[in-house]
């Protein structure tokens, strides 16, 4: 599930090169990059919703920022919307010159990554999308959902804004909803009606809550079929990621519904955005160069 390219190296030894850690989003992508001798910088810019145009957006932050890709001894991506190997090889290519070693994973395995290190556990993210992933400490991993807007990710925030502008569309508001819907950015607009969505929930609003809880239902039926699968051992390590489940009332709700899942978990707060995982694991094949 992770790919690398390895292009001919002008590093010289002695030199600090960067290395840099990108997260591609549904909404924002996030850029971590360190060298030897200066501090972690990172940059936020939108995301574009087709990874073909990846590699001219990254180009043009390498542009601003001053980065020579002969410079850049290592570039790792966590990239939404892929999980297979040939996805990954395929991206990684269209990568190729942007550093010296360039290597490919799913952004939800980095995710895990920076939230729990290398332990066994699960990961619960949902931002923009959702996914449940989970990791056997060993070489195994396994997922649930992730299958994008049109086929799934119940309990991501373009979920949730969703049920709630099917509840608007009833209610006569067909203009603000046929106005999210047609946008060029329509997932994004969607999505960005999550937050009134939670906020009236924890309000008692009778149907925004019913969303809610019906998000945090299928999360937690997620998790419950990965460490299944994965044979964990309970308590299971969980963890969590992105702008959904940064809301603690939500968050709440979901170890409830994990709970009633029948699933013993040890909630751990995320140790490290899944940027920052990925621009360590550059770090390390960095070293390699």
């Amino acid at each position: 599930m992770a790919a690398q390219i390895i292009t001919g190296s002008t590093v010289k030894k002695g030199d600090r090169p960067l290395c840099v850690g990108v997260d591609v989003g549904g909404t924002w992508i996030r850029v971590s990059a360190s060298g030897g001798w200066r501090p972690a910088t990172t940059t936020v810019t939108r995301a574009d919703r087709d990874l073909r145009r990846l590699a001219p957006l990254l180009r043009a932050i390498w542009r601003r920022r001053g980065w020579r890709p002969d410079r850049v001894a290592a570039l790792v991506v966590a990239s939404r919307a892929i999980w297979t190997a040939p996805e990954c090889r395929a991206l990684a290519r269209r990568l190729t010159g942007l550093a010296q070693r360039v290597r490919v994973v799913a952004d939800a395995q980095a995710a895990l990554l920076g939230a729990l290190g290398d332990r066994p556990g699960l990961l619960v993210l949902a931002g923009t999308g959702s996914i449940v992933i989970g990791y056997d400490g060993g070489r195994r991993w396994a997922r649930a959902g992730g299958l994008g807007p049109l086929l799934g990710d119940e309990g991501s925030a373009f979920w949730l804004g969703r049920e709630w502008l099917r509840i608007r569309a009833a209610q006569g508001g067909l203009r603000t909803v046929l106005g999210a819907a047609h946008a060029p950015d329509a997932v994004a607009r969607v999505a960005a009606w999550s937050p009134r969505v939670l906020r009236r929930a924890r309000h008692g609003d009778g149907a925004a809550r019913a969303i809610a809880r019906a998000g945090e239902a299928a999360l937690a039926a997620q998790a419950r079929a990965v460490a299944r699968q994965l044979g964990l051992r309970p308590p299971v390590a969980m963890s969590w990621a992105g702008s959904v489940l940064d809301d603690a009332w939500f968050r709440a709700g979901l170890a409830r519904a994990v709970r009633r899942a029948g699933l013993t978990a040890r909630w751990l707060p995320p140790a490290a955005p899944p940027v920052t995982a990925a621009r360590r694991l550059a770090e390390g094949l960095g070293e390699k160069a």
